[in-house]
């Protein structure tokens, strides 16, 4: 209840605007994509309080040290040793199997700044779990941010990829130089630029 009044809260006085579709009705693997900003995660956090969505999130392991480690673990975090991140893949599988349900946030960027690939950890949590994927966003342009489709994932990594790059191909995170094109490790070389 105090989430959704805070989400309530943030929501009358931000200069973002909650363009969203409802909530998935089951659990979900949910992108938080572009991200390229910590503000990303304040937005998150109010989507999903604000929609009434139990979360959960992936971040890196630092996150979780000293006096951060309550708060962070408080708000749905899920440390992430970036040495092994197979280990937490397994783990949270584990967890969705044996009856946790909540919303799984992942920013498959895995970093704010620009790369050539997004992680596929959340590929293989959806594949393993049997979850659909939910397309969180943040688009600078329209000062926008909410959740787009849910989709099941086929199993074809470059058709799915291509559904998730086709919704994400207009949207700008705060940093827009920072974006990194959704393609993942699995589909090959990314095509050359024209």
């Amino acid at each position: 209840m105090i989430r959704r009044l805070l989400a309530r809260a943030y929501w009358a006085v931000s200069r973002w605007t909650l363009v969203s579709e409802p909530a998935p009705p089951r659990p979900t693997v949910l992108l938080g994509v572009p991200h390229t900003s910590n503000w990303d995660f304040v937005l998150m956090l109010a989507i999903a309080w604000r929609l009434g969505m139990k979360v959960r999130w992936l971040g890196k392991a630092s996150l979780f040290r000293g006096w951060r480690r309550s708060i962070m673990r408080g708000l749905g975090g899920i440390p992430v040793d970036r040495a092994d991140p197979a280990r937490v893949v397994g783990e949270v599988v584990e967890g969705i199997r044996a009856g946790d349900t909540f919303g799984l946030v992942v920013t498959p960027e895995g970093t704010r700044g620009s790369g050539t690939y997004w992680k596929s950890g959340f590929y293989r949590i959806a594949r393993e779990a049997g979850l659909p994927v939910t397309l969180g966003y943040v688009d600078r342009t329209t000062m926008t941010t909410g959740l787009g489709p849910t989709i099941e994932l086929t199993g074809v990594v470059r058709t799915d990829m291509d559904v998730i790059r086709a919704f994400y191909a207009d949207k700008s995170g705060f940093r827009p130089e920072m974006r990194t094109e959704p393609r993942l490790r699995e589909e090959g070389a990314p095509p050359p630029a024209p």
